[in-house]
């Protein structure tokens, strides 16, 4: 097979298989990429996802994932929204959620599209194949930059010319010798949209992040209390944060998504925080079966919505804050004694004068005596 007959049937392949946009590049060169994540796991940046660190060498660079892997295919499949995400942000009685997380879980859907790909690649050239989304210690965005998909912006993520930031990706590596597409070249220019809409300046510099500051991080990969700093920061943002994306001028070119499983369902455009407090762990099961948010699990849930009430100004409220005070959880009681003390100051010191000898968790006897970190 000819490099341009293995390219021609490349894309023809990822078209059948369902995808937007495909790629190539080298995946046995040396890049830069390594460097850059050693020294973001070295800092500390990466917060509690000690995953990062427990998994850094064999993440830094992609043979050492597959020794034998010669090239690296990119594919990307549009997500973009039919509205604007940060509309809702307005609306501080609602729960604004991440475009991505607003329908099915895109894991799913992506997997088994690129095992699709990357079985009919293989049947036709004989070469091995091994495929990742996102889930695997393979650093994606680096590779899709490499490949000519896009170039990392300045708030880290992919950005294309054709297709804005609204895309997932997915990778496939081969042991076959393909020819590789030529990078982009970087177009952020002076521009700094990303980085200065940012709620809690989780971009130390451009082209660097902070997942400690990052409500992404902080509303789902991170397990304990939210730090106090960066509460009334998060709004109403209860699962992920889409502002650096949003505001990127080179969305002007992105697509709407085609796929139905990723339209947002109407109950997940806009619900009502209040609804949201009350699910128990089968109510928010039932709620978000298929979806990414369940595998956050209802405590971390209710959690992050207990911090937007708080930050709703609206007194009517507090009582959906105050049936939190007895949850099961910690987690959830402690979010419940801040959302109180923002909503309704004077209920929160007859509360307190009324539980504080019976709170046995540290972190939310913490809460109560206004000290948490």
């Amino acid at each position: 097979m000819t490099p341009a007959t293995a390219a021609e049937t490349l894309r023809t392949l990822a078209l059948e298989a369902g995808f937007d946009v495909v790629r190539v590049t080298r995946a046995d060169e040396p890049w830069d990429a390594s460097d850059r994540l050693r020294q973001f796991v070295g800092e500390g940046r990466h917060g509690t996802m000690s995953w990062m660190a427990e998994t850094l060498e064999r993440r830094v660079h992609p043979n050492a994932m597959w020794p034998e892997a010669k090239s690296a295919v990119v594919v990307g499949l549009d997500y973009g929204p039919a509205h604007d995400p940060l509309e809702v942000l307005e609306r501080k009685d609602e729960a604004a959620i991440s475009v991505y997380a607003q329908n099915k879980d895109y894991h799913d859907l992506i997997k088994k599209r690129l095992k699709r790909f990357a079985g009919a690649f293989q049947r036709q050239t004989g070469h091995a194949v091994k495929v990742f989304v996102d889930t695997a210690p393979l650093m994606e965005k680096p590779l899709a930059a490499k490949s000519g998909l896009g170039w990392q912006g300045k708030h880290t993520n992919l950005v294309s010319r054709e297709r804005g930031s609204w895309l997932f990706l997915g990778v496939m590596l081969t042991e076959a010798e393909l020819e590789p597409d030529a990078p982009e070249d970087d177009h952020c220019g002076s521009c700094r949209a990303c980085l200065d809409v940012c709620p809690t300046s989780a971009f130390p510099a451009p082209y660097q992040l902070d997942a400690r500051r990052c409500i992404s991080y902080l509303t789902i990969e991170h397990k304990g209390p939210i730090p106090n700093e960066f509460r009334a920061a998060m709004g109403n943002r209860i699962y992920g944060c889409d502002d650096c994306l949003a505001v990127c001028p080179w969305n002007k070119f992105a697509t709407v998504s085609k796929e139905a499983a990723f339209h947002p369902r109407p109950e997940l455009t806009g619900p009502k925080l209040a609804a949201l407090a009350a699910l128990d762990d089968k109510g928010f099961r039932d709620f978000f079966k298929g979806s990414p948010i369940k595998r956050i699990g209802r405590d971390r849930f209710v959690r992050n919505v207990l911090i937007a009430l708080g930050n709703a100004d609206d007194a009517g409220l507090a009582g959906i804050a105050a049936a939190r005070l007895d949850d099961d959880s910690a987690l959830v009681r402690g979010a419940a004694v801040w959302a109180l003390s923002r909503l309704d100051p004077a209920r929160f010191k007859a509360e307190r004068m009324a539980r504080t000898d019976e709170e046995t968790d540290p972190d939310v006897q913490a809460e109560w005596a206004g000290e948490a970190a």
